[in-house]
């Protein structure tokens, strides 16, 4: 008889099918398991592979290039070749050795090394594009191409243009145009080895890169070298802490030239981005209310109180002006901060700053930089009593030296206030034009016969009055000189000043506009005057001398081109009487009673080595920082007065 009642499992049965019904069900959720993943997810699982030995890679874009007037490469993207070695895939490890060595310059025992079997594969380096045929289909060797920025020029306008970093446009024309430079990156597939690496040479492009396109400014390179040069030598012969050099073009608008220098920083692009109170400078501003207007003529003879007058509370004085009573043109030309500020009364006080805005003081011009700041000027109802004297005199506001010289843009264009031009194309990749800007005309300031007026008054500036050290004999040159007091946190330095000059030329034909200023120059002779003038002087005679001017009015002066030999002080040279003919030209070879020999600057700092060879007659390109490696032509030779010579620099690329 059973010990189990009737239809009772006995135990082992019931753990042997609680045993099979787990493995029933746990084959069931594996092969269900396997099923989602081999069918339903089969994709998702093999891009998870894939992606384990391959890799998705950004391509760069080649950035597009800036040019110059006249095509000249200001920022051009270079193509490098970044070159490897794969061992395993090494077939003939002599002929590789070999190659590295004759192509690249490598010891042979590093070469050795690079070709050992054994080893995984090597970067070897970045190189130029010329090695790329010499190593292309070479078994074992793997060439990548990567993009860097290059400047031709050196250090000629980088404010300007600008730098890459990472890839991205900082500062300049580089910024501006990021998105027109930078063009669109492609992508590749990257076959990865066991440790994630990428291996070279299998790789396969999915989007090709496309090109970034082409920006072309207003800059003339030989305008901009000179004025580089005369601004650099003019701030080490002054100890300044700074300063900028504008060249314009008053007619279209258009920039010829454009260089900041502070604190060694000649990127700095203070001419856009640092006002300053210009002081005099302002005063023809004042004198063209006045007469267009008509409420003053120039030959109003003005009472001075023999240079010292207080008006509500403030004195005003002047330094050099010793006549108890002078015309309006001659407190202009001697600069009479007594004669303007009391000339100024006959101005009501809307009509005063609705003069100065319509100069375009006080808003940004828009030129196409980043960066670019508005100066002050405040209206009416924030003034105070002592204002209207004091903006009469070039106080109490603020300007950029760009805003100063298209304000002079507008006397010297008639009138007609031009927009500053930097940028005369844009193109694509192919150098086929996608716009040009046209000049363009904000708003007439002045009529005609005012800016005519203004002219003429400005021309006895130079010719008989404080600006005498920018004049050219033969030539007629309009301008004004400034000297302000320098202030931080709104507090006036003693003993510091900027010092400015600003002016067109040929004054019956105006074809440029110049402005210079130096902030902080030390010494005694702080003037603008005696500071700024010859700077401006010396920018146009060396312009004259280089021939890169189309002055067809000058051609017919009763003067010979000039040529600008600096000597170690502008204030001397600047004032003296310089009108050397330029020589006839002679051919390297001959001894230098007809030509001039290239002096040996190797090892100089940049600066000393311009200074020397302009005091040779000579010219400099590619002015730039640093230790002067050698010159080209190379020092001995003897080259035409008034030649280029060009410069490099210890640990500058010659490619």
């Amino acid at each position: 008889m059973s010990r189990f009642p009737a239809g009772h499992v006995r135990p082992h049965l019931w753990r042997r099918r609680a045993v099979l019904t787990a493995w029933l069900l746990g084959a069931v959720a594996v092969t269900a398991r396997a099923g989602q993943i081999q069918i339903a997810q089969a994709s998702t699982w093999k891009q998870i592979a894939d992606g384990q030995h391959e890799g998705a890679v950004t391509l760069p874009a080649p950035r597009g290039t800036v040019l110059a007037a006249g095509g000249v490469p200001l920022s051009v993207t270079r193509e490098r070749i970044e070159v490897y070695v794969a061992p395993r895939e090494v077939q003939d490890a002599e002929a590789v050795k070999e190659r590295l060595a004759g192509v690249l310059g490598l010891s042979g025992s590093r070469a050795e090394r690079l070709v050992s079997r054994g080893s995984g594969w090597n970067r070897v380096g970045l190189y130029s594009l010329a090695v790329r045929d010499s190593l292309l289909r070479l078994p074992g060797v793997h060439l990548t191409s990567l993009y860097e920025r290059y400047y031709p020029h050196g250090e000629i306008a980088r404010g300007v243009t600008g730098v890459v970093i990472d890839g991205k446009g900082l500062g300049g024309i580089e910024q501006r145009y990021e998105g027109h430079l930078s063009g669109a990156p492609g992508s590749q597939v990257v076959a990865r080895d066991s440790r994630g690496a990428p291996i070279p040479g299998q790789r396969m492009t999915v989007d090709e890169p496309r090109a970034g396109g082409e920006v072309v400014l207003t800059l003339d390179m030989e305008l901009q070298e000179i004025a580089q040069s005369a601004l650099m030598s003019a701030i080490d012969e002054h100890q300044a802490m700074g300063g900028d050099i504008l060249i314009t073009d008053p007619h279209s608008g258009e920039i010829r030239a454009l260089f900041s220098i502070r604190d060694d920083n000649i990127a700095a692009l203070s001419a856009i981005n640092a006002p300053f109170e210009p002081g005099s400078t302002l005063k023809v501003f004042t004198v063209a209310a006045l007469l267009d207007n008509g409420l003053a003529d120039l030959n109003d003879v003005i009472d001075i109180d023999n240079g010292r007058w207080t008006i509500n509370g403030r004195t005003l004085n002047d330094t050099h002006v010793e006549d108890e009573h002078i015309t309006l043109r001659t407190a202009l030309s001697e600069s009479s901060n007594v004669g303007i500020a009391k000339a100024a009364l006959a101005l009501p006080e809307g009509l005063q700053y609705q003069n100065l805005r319509d100069f375009g003081f006080g808003t940004m011009t828009g030129i196409e930089l980043p960066g670019e700041v508005a100066g002050s000027l405040y209206a009416p109802d924030r003034w105070s009593l002592q204002s209207p004297q004091s903006l009469a005199i070039g106080y109490e506001m603020s300007a950029t030296p760009l805003q100063m010289a298209m304000a002079y843009g507008a006397i010297a264009n008639g009138g007609v206030l031009m927009r500053p031009r930097l940028v005369r194309e844009i193109r694509d990749a192919n150098g086929t034009l996608v716009e040009r800007f046209d000049p363009q005309e904000i708003r007439r300031v002045v009529k005609r016969r005012t800016a005519e007026q203004l002219g003429r008054a400005l021309v006895d500036v130079v010719d008989s009055g404080t600006g005498g050290a920018a004049g050219i004999g033969g030539y007629q040159v309009a301008g004004k000189s400034g000297t302000a007091r320098f202030a931080t946190n709104g507090r006036y330095e003693r003993g510091a000043y900027s010092s400015s000059f600003v002016g067109y030329f040929p004054a019956d034909d105006p074809q440029l506009v110049i402005f210079v200023k130096l902030d902080r120059p030390s010494g005694n002779s702080y003037y603008g005057g005696a500071v700024a003038a010859p700077v401006t002087r010396a920018t146009m005679e060396a312009a004259l001398a280089a021939n890169v001017l189309n002055l067809d009015k000058l051609a017919n002066a009763q003067q010979r081109p000039v040529v600008v030999i600096p000597s170690d002080s502008y204030t001397a040279y600047a004032t003296a009487d310089i009108s050397i003919p330029l020589p006839p030209v002679s051919p390297a070879g001959e001894d230098e009673s007809t030509g001039v020999a290239v002096p040996d600057v190797s090892g100089l700092p940049a600066r000393s080595a311009v200074r020397e060879l302009h005091k040779h007659g000579l010219r400099v390109a590619d002015v730039g920082a640093g230790s002067v490696l050698r010159t080209y032509p190379a020092a001995g030779s003897v080259v035409q007065r008034g030649g280029v010579v060009r410069l490099r620099y210890r640990g500058q690329d010659d490619e």
